[in-house]
């Protein structure tokens, strides 16, 4: 897994936490880790972003921006209204290749779900996917509705013959409901994947310390963790 992609299935799913927690394991693997943030949008450039996000959580990481784009928007639209220039998915790839060439493990981290346009001419992390042939990783919300937007994601990879390392639950509820319950049955599969991790809600928040200790019990020995998918699901299973 030199390079890997992650994506997810919308806005606020828990991609950098997951980014984060995936790159937790591999520092404690004793591999050296980068992540690449192609676009970061709505934040200014004082202000603190994914790729820094994931450095205060996990600590020892390379991480780099190719762009930033103060307005909260698909990461074209944002370069558009900034009168910038756009990341292209050409770009993506020449950037996390020349990582590899350094790093054990380089992570790249998307904006939004996999078609978000990167450019006005189309350009997407679907696009850097495919010329890196890197394997991705897809982060879904819990609840209702995950379902479709699962389903989708991972159909267009199919389309395009990109691997689907599997599916991680960016935020795990405290107290998840019926359909939480039962999208864990039901994720694998729409996905043709397998379930391969589950965050609990608001890790995010817990000293970087805590983090790392904890990182490797919500991933699947594929992502470098213990995380047990057949166990969690009993666990959580519907009592119906």
């Amino acid at each position: 897994m030199p390079i890997l992609v992650i994506t997810g299935t919308g806005t606020e799913v828990g991609k950098t936490v997951t980014t984060a927690a995936v790159a937790a394991t591999a520092l404690a693997a004793g591999r050296t880790v980068a992540v690449l943030k192609p676009a970061q949008t709505g934040v200014r450039p004082e202000e603190r972003g994914d790729a820094d996000e994931v450095a205060r959580l996990v600590g020892a990481v390379r991480t780099l921006e190719l762009a930033r784009y103060p307005d909260p928007l698909a990461p074209a639209t944002a370069a558009r209204r900034a009168s910038l220039p756009p990341v292209r998915p050409a770009e993506v790839a020449e950037a996390a290749a020349k990582l590899a060439a350094e790093y054990d493990v380089v992570l790249v981290e998307g904006a939004g779900g996999l078609l978000v346009r990167f450019d006005d001419e189309g350009g997407t992390l679907a696009d850097a996917a495919e010329l890196l042939d890197a394997p991705v990783l897809v982060v879904a919300s819990a609840g209702l509705g995950t379902l479709n937007a699962t389903e989708l994601t991972a159909h267009e990879l199919s389309r395009r013959d990109v691997h689907l390392t599997g599916i991680v639950i960016g935020s795990w509820p405290d107290s998840p409901d019926l359909a939480a319950r039962c999208n864990l049955a039901d994720l694998p599969v729409v996905a043709g994947a397998p379930l391969v991790g589950a965050l609990p809600a608001g890790v995010g928040t817990l000293p970087p310390a805590n983090f790392r200790d904890m990182a490797g019990h919500w991933l699947a020995p594929v992502l470098g963790g213990t995380w047990d998918a057949s166990e969690f699901r009993t666990r959580e299973a519907p009592l119906l």
